[in-house]
């Protein structure tokens, strides 16, 4: 394997070591699916990207995203880094990319508009690449166990736990107040137990439980265990899933933004912008804002 240059970068965050860590792998063209793989393994982070030439040369590039187990058609916050790190080259494959970019996906085309502030390069905007879908319901008594809470703690004024996704499927959670917020974590074999008698949402059960600190702001946490990834600090994908889902639920016609805080649990504290634009409840746009920090250049061997 010849030598790929690498970046890492903190996402939704302006200060380095906080925020959710990213790995993006430039000049991935000559690597397969195998070697991104290991690679994205052997960095353990919650995602890391490659970037490669785009197959319609209309389009910024082609990115594939891989957590340390699999590989994921979309999700916030590898976008959000991936084009602030090609920001801040200035170049992409022999081209300047401009403060407008289109990443050619698994779950499609994806479109980026870069955050600048001073004329430099501070952060990215993003649009959801899939539409709101709605899945299951699910019975509280049942999902409770997988995040070790009791079902009182669980609210469902306005929805009970359910898979949802515009682009990533998430179970989306409202709990009764930080504290049990602060004491929730993945149980396993109530997990395990939960992804087989819902089959067929074919979802690996990655839960983003959340309470409400006023009505545009939230604080989450966000467990993939399944995914090896026992806490995300920042879940750009599921904070974008419940601005849709929540604007549905109230019949929103016209935009909403809401400030997801993320990783406070883990020393790693996020901020991401979500906004979202619909008509009736029926979803028209919605979008994942954040800032990045750079922490380390290199070069794989």
């Amino acid at each position: 394997m010849s030598q790929r240059r690498f970046q890492t970068v903190d996402v939704f965050t302006s200060t380095r070591f906080e925020g959710n860590p990213l790995a993006v792998i430039l000049d991935a063209e000559v690597l397969d699916d195998g070697e991104m793989q290991a690679i994205a393994t052997e960095f353990g982070y919650s995602e890391t990207t490659f970037v490669r030439p785009p197959r319609d040369p209309a389009n910024t590039a082609e990115v594939r995203i891989f957590t340390p187990t699999t590989e994921v058609p979309f999700a916030g916050h590898p976008n959000v880094g991936t084009a602030f790190v090609l920001g801040r080259l200035g170049e992409a494959f022999g081209r300047t990319p401009g403060d407008r970019l289109r990443f050619e996906e698994k779950a499609g085309l994806v479109e980026i508009l870069l955050v600048r502030q001073d004329g430099i390069v501070t952060g990215a905007t993003i649009r959801a690449p899939g539409p709101l879908t709605i899945g299951s319901v699910i019975d509280p008594a049942q999902a409770a166990p997988c995040f070790n809470l009791l079902p009182d703690h669980i609210l469902t004024s306005r929805h009970q736990p359910a898979f949802v996704s515009v682009g990533l499927k998430f179970i989306l959670a409202e709990v009764d107040g930080l504290d049990a917020l602060g004491r929730a974590k993945p149980d396993i074999v109530a997990l395990d137990a939960l992804r087989t008698r819902f089959a067929h949402e074919n979802s690996d059960c990655a839960i983003f439980v959340y309470t409400r600190i006023d009505e545009t702001h939230v604080r989450a946490r966000m467990f993939a265990p399944f995914d090896n990834v026992p806490e995300d600090p920042a879940t750009g994908s599921a904070s974008a899933a419940l601005g849709a889902y929540l604007a549905s639920l109230d019949g929103l016609t016209g935009s909403r933004r809401l400030l997801v805080e993320q990783g406070v649990e883990m020393g790693r504290r996020s901020l991401i912008q979500i906004d979202v634009t619909s008509n009736a409840g029926k979803l028209e746009s919605v979008s994942v804002t954040g800032e990045c920090a750079e922490v380390m250049r290199g070069t794989l061997a």
